[in-house]
């Protein structure tokens, strides 16, 4: 299912980056890249769901292995395709800044689903984006390339630090605990 919603994603954002840049220029592509790496590390972090935790914990063999395998799998699969999908210079919000987008909001995702749970894990990312796509200035750079990094076009250095730094803090966050457990 997760598979399926990463390509129906992929899909959908290939065909609005080509609508947008047509009426629009290069900029146009911007929803795009917020959007498209905010519901991807959605389907991700929700398919972290365990339907039992109790095995999770008295098993034989430790599971984060599993779970690291199956984040990288998944984060791999949406950076790739999504990078495919919206192509371009880094200058003109292409593929580096969708690969840096899709790292950054699948790593909030993974933490929040370790913190409250991989069903509200979208969540937080969701109101992130948000407030940064309004409150986000229209010159890149700057400070603004730390606090608002899914707006910034590919090549912006502190952007990528920071996605790669929130990849790295929510992946060894949600591979060690796990998706938090959801009381019925």
């Amino acid at each position: 299912m997760t598979t399926a919603a990463l390509t129906g994603i992929v899909l959908v954002a290939a065909w609005a980056a080509d609508r947008l840049q047509d009426h629009f220029s290069h900029t146009g592509r911007v929803p795009v890249l917020v959007l498209a790496p905010l519901l991807a590390s959605a389907a991700v972090s929700t398919s972290m769901h365990a339907h039992s935790a109790e095995l999770d914990r008295t098993a034989v063999r430790p599971w984060w292995p599993r779970r690291l395998l199956h984040l990288l799998a998944l984060t791999v699969f949406a950076a790739g395709a999504l990078a495919l999908a919206v192509p371009g210079h880094p200058e003109e919000f292409g593929a580096p800044g969708m690969v840096r987008n899709v790292l950054g909001a699948t790593g909030v995702a993974a933490g929040s689903a370790a913190l409250v749970g991989a069903r509200l894990s979208w969540l937080p990312m969701t109101v992130y984006s948000g407030a940064v796509y309004l409150a986000a200035p229209r010159t890149p750079g700057g400070t603004a390339a730390i606090w608002a990094w899914p707006m910034q076009p590919g090549p912006q250095a502190a952007a990528w630090v920071v996605a790669v730094a929130v990849y790295a803090v929510g992946a060894a966050l949600l591979v060690v605990r796990g998706a938090r457990p959801e009381r019925a």
